[in-house]
């Protein structure tokens, strides 16, 4: 009985988990495009969206630490934080991109190849991961914890590896901005 309840309230969700996994990149990639007019550049943000996805990165190691020892409480509240920090690092990053020019990466040789590796690997997994932080979230607010479980073992490393790369992807590319 409750997990058909369960099953029930899930889908009320599908629909919003589907619109925003589609839509969330198809308007970054549009934005990143739009540059707005004599507007200063907001060139200081680089540093501070890094540091929120080294912060980010810390907060889901704190989540998981706090689930494994059984507080439940302290879980929820630190995964609604790295939610408000991905969304405050999507928000200034495309804010950036909107008034400033991209920066280029300029070392060579190998150092060039795995740059682009890790920055392709960031980029295509920041998409990926979007449904999945989702259903993983929907499934802990209605109360589904053994499919939560199941999908939060596949979201956790890959926003992981996101909110890390993130911060990767700035210390190399930093001494060209």
């Amino acid at each position: 009985m409750i997990e058909n309840k369960n099953i029930i309230d899930e889908k009320k969700y599908n629909k919003l988990i589907i619109v925003l996994s589609v839509l969330i990149p198809v308007v970054v990639a549009i934005l990143f495009g739009v540059k707005i007019p004599n507007v200063e550049p907001l060139t200081f943000l680089p540093p501070i969206y890094a540091s929120i996805n080294g912060v980010t990165a810390l907060v889901l190691l704190l989540a998981v630490f706090q689930i494994k020892k059984g507080n439940r409480a302290a879980h929820e509240k630190l995964m609604k934080l790295a939610i408000v920090l991905s969304v405050s690092f999507l928000v200034m990053y495309v804010a950036y991109h909107m008034t400033s020019d991209s920066t280029k990466f300029g070392g060579e040789g190998p150092i060039k190849y795995i740059y682009y590796f890790i920055l392709l690997t960031h980029i295509l997994l920041s998409i990926i991961v979007i449904p999945f932080v989702l259903i993983t979230y929907v499934r802990a607010i209605t109360n589904n914890i053994e499919k939560h479980k199941k999908i939060a073992r596949i979201t956790f490393p890959l926003w992981l590896y996101v909110a890390v790369t993130g911060v990767i992807v700035y210390i190399m590319i930093s001494p060209y901005y």
